[in-house]
């Protein structure tokens, strides 16, 4: 997704995902997930869950990093707020 794309979606994100995200885990879903209320009313219905998974980033200082992200996503509506939780390691 572009840096666009993502920075139009949420102003405060700083950084593009390059490439692929790989090892995807849920991490809660349905109840679990403490912000719900929220997603519900800001991005609409559905199955909400906290995910999170290791990828690739370009910073805004142009940096290649590889990061952990973590992300909610609901089935027809996609990832909303992603941010970047831990550097993993420098490319």
């Amino acid at each position: 997704m572009p840096l666009r794309e993502i920075s139009e979606q949420n102003p405060t994100v700083k950084f593009e995902v390059v490439g692929e995200i790989e090892k995807v885990e849920t991490i809660a879903a349905g109840p679990s997930v403490k912000v719900r209320t929220f997603l519900r009313k800001t991005y609409g219905r559905g199955r909400w869950r906290k995910r999170k998974g290791i990828g690739t980033v370009r910073l805004q200082n142009g940096k290649l990093r590889r990061v952990e992200l973590h992300w909610y996503e609901a089935h027809g509506i996609g990832k909303r707020d992603m941010k970047i939780k831990d550097y993993v390691d420098q490319l």
